[in-house]
């Protein structure tokens, strides 16, 4: 769980406030709908301890309406919030990267296809991120729907046959980190990985400057 801690994008960092949010919201949730189930089993554990009923209370029907009302608009605004940067493309973006899945594994296309790399289900592919800088992924399927996830920077995004999904990813560490599928696509779905690996701006250099020669 040290991802979920310590994202490793700035993209991931801005997700990880919807998470905590959401998190702190539903454990209050929890606190109070169990602390009322516990009182009531220690209040009325008697049959002499029954609680009167009654009918028709508007006040606190409408309460216990706006309450819930108002927490799912407070989840909404901060989802909101944090996901409006993390979908924003970049217009000119520093690195660009056409990513696409394929029953079962990955395609990796660097700079207009300069360098290409792909795996198979017995060897992941290797997909290199430079550190600090703003990579635009051109995500996309050759056969059916697919999902490209990388747990460290809490990011899943859709690879969707004749459709290209665009994001931005900023690595703020360096890393060698497992991703996978996350969308079932077939016999060998589980398989399906790929390692991405940030390395500082300089090696990423090297890397392409060599046609992949120069392993970062």
């Amino acid at each position: 769980m040290h991802w979920l801690i310590h994202p490793a994008t700035s993209q991931g960092a801005l997700m990880q406030q919807t998470w905590i949010v959401s998190l702190v919201a539903g454990l209050l949730v929890a606190l109070y709908v169990y602390g009322a189930i516990i009182w009531c089993l220690i209040r009325y554990r008697r049959r002499e301890s029954e609680p009167a009923s009654f009918t028709g209370n508007k006040p606190l029907e409408i309460t216990y309406a706006i309450i819930p009302l108002i927490i799912v608009i407070g989840l909404f605004l901060v989802t909101m919030h944090s996901e409006l940067p993390v979908d924003r493309v970049s217009a000119h973006p520093e690195n660009r990267i056409d990513v696409t899945a394929f029953r079962w594994s990955w395609r990796f296309g660097y700079n207009g296809d300069r360098i290409v790399t792909f795996g198979t289900p017995a060897q992941p592919p290797t997909l290199y991120l430079p550190l600090g800088r703003t990579t635009e992924i051109d995500l996309t399927s050759s056969d059916v729907n697919h999902s490209f996830w990388v747990p460290a920077f809490l990011f899943k995004r859709d690879a969707i046959p004749g459709m290209t999904n665009r994001f931005d990813l900023t690595p703020t560490r360096t890393g060698t980190f497992l991703s996978r599928c996350a969308q079932f696509c077939g016999v060998d779905h589980a398989l399906m990985t790929f390692i991405v690996k940030v390395v500082p701006a300089a090696a990423y250099d090297r890397f392409i400057a060599s046609n992949g020669v120069a392993k970062p």
